[in-house]
């Protein structure tokens, strides 16, 4: 049997970081709550810039106002606006989920599309909105969620040397079995959020430390 070190290629230290992920992340899901999958990439959208945790306090009266794209895209916009300010840039959030809602009510029968063709049609969805709800909702498996933390880790672990988001993505699905994706993007957020975290890493307390090439012990 081989042994894992830091200067393994990544293909080969991969599924040992997702095992012992799994170990310790056994709770790792997506954190935006939610009923369906309007619900889902309204919350996504929302979440730019701003905490799940912001993002979970907003939502409940939201969908209790709008509960259906063709309710959402009916808004007055001013009054969307406002329920949605504390996640921040809320008049382009407000646009982006009024004129996203207005395509799912006219254009899909007020079903959110479930290819990543379609998605990224809508106002406000680039892929990775898309990936949270093929993955969550559909559970599809069509690429890996880089947000700011897998983008973060993807670095510090030597997955990727990559900087853009889409480029990280590609390196992740080349190394990662498809059956993984979903997964992995949910274990990456989890540890960085809970360990290995922007500011100050805890690096003596984290299971990947004899496997990552960033590690300061």
């Amino acid at each position: 049997m081989t042994t894992l070190t830091p200067d393994s290629p990544p293909a080969e230290r991969l599924p040992e970081i997702i095992r012992r992920l799994r170990q310790v992340h056994p709770d790792a899901r997506c954190a935006l709550d939610h009923r369906n999958a309007f619900e889902l990439l309204v919350a996504t959208i929302l979440s730019a810039q701003c905490t799940d945790e912001r993002v979970n306090q907003v939502t409940p009266a939201l969908f209790a106002r709008y509960p259906t794209p063709a309710a959402m895209a009916a808004a007055d916009r001013g009054e969307l606006e406002e329920a949605i300010r504390p996640t921040g840039f809320y008049r382009n959030k407000a646009r982006h989920i009024q004129e996203a809602a207005q395509r799912i009510a006219h254009d899909f029968g007020g079903e959110v599309p479930a290819s990543m063709e379609a998605l990224t049609t809508l106002p406000g969805v680039a892929r990775k909105t898309a990936n949270v709800v093929l993955g969550v909702a559909y559970g599809l498996a069509e690429g890996i969620v880089v947000d700011t933390h897998v983008a973060r880790l993807a670095n510090r672990l030597g997955l990727s040397r990559q900087t853009d988001p889409n480029k990280i993505e590609q390196d992740l699905m080349a190394i990662t079995p498809r059956e993984e994706w979903i997964d992995l993007a949910h274990l990456l957020i989890f540890h960085g959020r809970r360990v290995c975290t922007a500011r100050k890493p805890d690096c003596p307390n984290c299971v990947l430390n004899d496997l990552c090439p960033s590690a300061v012990l």
